[in-house]
């Protein structure tokens, strides 16, 4: 995507990645594959970042997961508020390196999922002394928790979002 795109050109896009961010999921669900293994809404998010810019990955961050809940179900409710505050981070910090700095994408995608996954278990701490959560800040970050768990997830963002930001990049020159 060119670097100035107008504000209805922003708009579309963020709608778009907003969009992607409740159908991804469930095309992931149809084929048996666990959300919380391959992470889908991650990936419009860090998409929107990228290509389109912070702001616009803050609102698809900010707005997926309480959208995907109410029209899916999906995420169960004890996570949407956990996703509400990662998803952002995700997005907002990749938009930021990558599409404002000009970083590298790889640098700019590891730093955003590192920053992403430290606020979710941050954020499960601090939700967990107010709420019975299935699972608490230290099984998130055991050996057998969510992030050892999101870990095919991890692999499939750092394989496909480079490939896609560079082939759009590539494409809108």
């Amino acid at each position: 995507m060119k670097h100035q795109l107008s504000k209805t050109q922003r708009l579309s896009y963020t709608a778009l990645f907003l969009a992607l961010s409740l159908v991804l999921p469930l095309a992931f669900h149809a084929f048996g594959v666990a959300g919380r293994i391959f992470l889908p809404m991650h990936i419009p998010v860090l998409l929107a970042g990228m290509l389109v810019g912070p702001f616009s990955a803050l609102v698809v961050g900010l707005l997926g997961p309480g959208l995907s809940h109410l029209m899916t179900g999906m995420p169960p409710t004890y996570a949407v508020p956990l996703m509400t505050l990662e998803l952002p981070v995700y997005g907002v910090i990749a938009g930021v390196l990558y599409y404002r700095l000009k970083l590298h994408v790889y640098l700019s995608l590891i730093v955003a999922m590192v920053a992403g996954r430290l606020v979710f278990g941050l954020a499960l701490l601090v939700l967990g002394m107010f709420m019975n959560l299935p699972y608490t800040a230290a099984t998130f970050f055991s050996a057998g928790g969510a992030v050892v768990a999101g870990l095919p997830g991890v692999v499939l963002q750092l394989a496909l979002i480079p490939l896609l930001v560079t082939a759009v990049k590539r494409r809108t020159r």
